[in-house]
This record gives C-alpha cells, structure tokens and sequence, in this order.
C-alpha cells in the first residue's frame, strides 16, 4: 500500500519543494536538513504498511491473525496431548493393574496412565502435548517403581495429538465460518462443531443419508489415518450422545438423529519397475521411493474432506518416483495388481501396502541415446 514511499521518493518530493536557486545537492545544508525528516517519514510508512497488513485476515498472522478471527469468535486451536494404549504384563506375561497416575518414559517422552480399559490395559496421556505424542512405539520404562510390573508397551494411537493450529488452518477456518454460516443444523454448521473437537482433521457430512432427520457423519483423524474407536465413540457422545435419538442431547439440534462412521482404509500395493543410474541398486533408493509414495498418499488423505472421491494414479506416483536421486527412468506401475488407476469411494482414503521395485541399472547416456 505504501510500498512506493522510499526514502528516496519520499526526499526527492522534498527537495522539489525547494527553489531551484538553493543549492540542493548532497551534502548541502538544505538537503542535510530533509535527510533525516525523509528517513523517519519513510520509517512511518514502512510500519503504516505493517499496520494494515496486520489488519485483514488474509495477510495477518500469528496473533494478530487471533484477534481477527476471534471478533467472529473462532479461536485458534491449542496444543493438545496425544492419548494412547498401554499394555502391562508380570511373571507369565500375565496382565497387570497398575496404578492410575503411574508415569512412564520412551525415549524422550513421557506418559501418565488416566483410565483403565481392560486389565492390563490402559489408556496413557502425553506429558508433551503436539504429534510427538504419536511417534513412539515400544518398551516403556516406568518412571515410578511399580510392584510385579515386568513389561510394559506402548501401542495404539487413541486419539492423535495436534499441535497447535497453524496460521493456514485458523485463516481457513476462519473464511469456512463466514462464508458459510453455519446455522440450525445445516452441513456448515456440522463441519465447524465436528472439526473443533480434538483429533479429528475432517469430516463429511451426509444429510438424509436414511431419510428425513438423519445425518451421517464420516471423520478422518488430525493424523489423516482411520480413526480408532474410541475417538469415533467420543465424537458420537459430543454430537448425539444415543445414536439416532434425536432428542437434542448433544450438538445436533433436535429431531437430528446423527451416526458418527470413521473412513475406512484401502491398502495400496505398488509394483514399478525403474532403471538405475549407474552403480546404484534397488536397495538403496527403496527406502527413497517408498517415502515418496508416502507422502503423495498423505496428499490424497490431507484433501479426502474437500473432495467427493479420492483417486490413486499410476503417473502421479511415477513422477514422485521419478525425484528420487539415483532413479533415470519408470514404467510398468501397477496399482493393486492393475495398471489402471484406483478410485476410492467417498468414505475411504489410501494407505501405502507393499512396494515392489523391479530395478534395472542403466547408464544415464544410454538412456539419452535410446530417447
């Protein structure tokens, strides 16, 4: 806005301003009294132009981009503690209890055991809040000595950890609320309610999916992976604590009779085959090319809650293979035994299974020379 206002445009329409007959040059002492004036007035304008980028919701960020969002009153998501299962065993590998409160350490992180399950069960909150609460599998350490505790495991991911929501996502949010208000009941207003609860990164809605008054609601979790039964059962208790009573116990207005359902995983297997610069093999861009297929899936399952139906294809994975160093050429991809591409239902997203790599080590110039 107020970019054109340099110091030097700023001082050049000063000094214009004085008579021709004045000596105006460099160093001169009309031009040495404007100097410093030009260069606080070019200050000003430089902050004024902060100012207002601060003031508008699609440039604001950080905590100005808050206090925007929050006059409509959306509010940024915290941080939050991923909640996990615990698996404790004695002598025999025969189950224990253990006691609630009990702390427990894996590499860096730790754990607090908060409701039992099952004996020898347990469910376990983050210390650290943020998704390095989902990373760890494994032996747990107890920090705590515990009587008979012999081994203990973390397993499942409960609920996910998130971390605090960025600057993207609250903007989002934020043009989703205005744009589309929600109201009553209606498909935004669903959206904003379900996406608000902790561990869940999406969510289709499908009004009259049994006739007049009943809604279905498919999620994904903050992770974009299936979410578990527990985060399906607590988004459920939330919206409609007695499936299909409509009786307005929860979020859903009365006479909305609301089924919470979690998408369900399609595995994708991969068999391609590629042509290797010279002394490079298949084992040493496996890893490479399986983190590539990786991350393209993640893609699809970022974007499962915008789109009616996702679609794995063949050429988007061969041109993700086609970044990993060491990789001249790919052909011949098949997706699930087949070389077309998959195309998922509405309610389901990809996941990577097994990866085959047929490789065959080529120099780059015979390649050039066939082409």
């Amino acid at each position: 806005m107020y970019q054109h206002l340099t110091y030097d445009f700023i001082l050049n329409r000063m000094l214009g301003r004085v008579p021709n007959n004045i000596d105006k040059r460099e160093g001169s002492i009309i031009y040495d009294a404007l100097a410093p004036a030009a260069a606080e007035l070019s200050q000003m304008y430089i902050e004024l132009d902060l100012n207002a980028t601060l003031s508008f919701a699609d440039t604001a960020t950080g905590e100005f981009l808050e206090k925007r969002t929050a006059e409509f009153g959306i509010n940024r998501k915290p941080a939050t503690r991923a909640r996990r299962k615990g698996l404790f065993y004695g002598n025999g590998n025969e189950p224990i209890a253990v006691p609630i409160g009990s702390r427990f350490s894996i590499e860096d992180q730790s754990f607090r055991v908060v409701t039992q399950l099952s004996l020898g069960q347990y469910e376990l909150e983050g210390e650290s809040t943020g998704i390095v609460g989902n990373q760890q599998f494994g032996a747990l350490l107890p920090i705590t000595f515990i009587q008979g505790l012999v081994r203990a495991e973390l397993t499942d991911i409960l609920v996910p950890g998130e971390d605090a929501e960025s600057d993207e996502s609250l903007r989002q949010r934020f043009y989703d609320t205005v744009n589309e208000q929600p109201f009553g009941g209606n498909i935004a207003d669903y959206n904003q309610k379900i996406n608000s609860i902790q561990g869940v990164g999406g969510v289709k809605v499908f009004p009259t999916w049994q006739g007049g008054g009943t809604v279905r609601c498919t999620i994904i979790a903050s992770d974009f992976s299936k979410p578990t039964n527990d985060l399906i059962d607590e988004v459920q208790t939330i919206i409609d604590p007695e499936i299909n009573s409509g009786q307005g116990n929860g979020f859903a207005p009365i006479g909305h009779s609301v089924t919470i359902a979690g998408v369900d995983d399609v595995t994708i297997d991969i068999e391609t085959t590629v042509i290797l610069a010279d002394e490079m093999t298949v084992g040493q861009v496996q890893a490479d090319i399986e983190n590539a297929i990786e991350e393209y899936l993640l893609t699809l399952r970022r974007s499962w809650k915008d789109e009616d139906r996702l679609i794995v294809r063949t050429a988007q994975i061969e041109s993700r293979i086609l970044t990993v160093s060491g990789v001249v050429d790919v052909s011949e991809t098949r997706l699930n035994g087949s070389a077309a591409n998959v195309e998922l239902p509405e309610e389901q997203i990809p996941v990577r299974g097994q990866v085959l790599i047929n490789g065959d080590v080529e120099s780059l110039e015979q390649v050039e020379a066939e082409e």
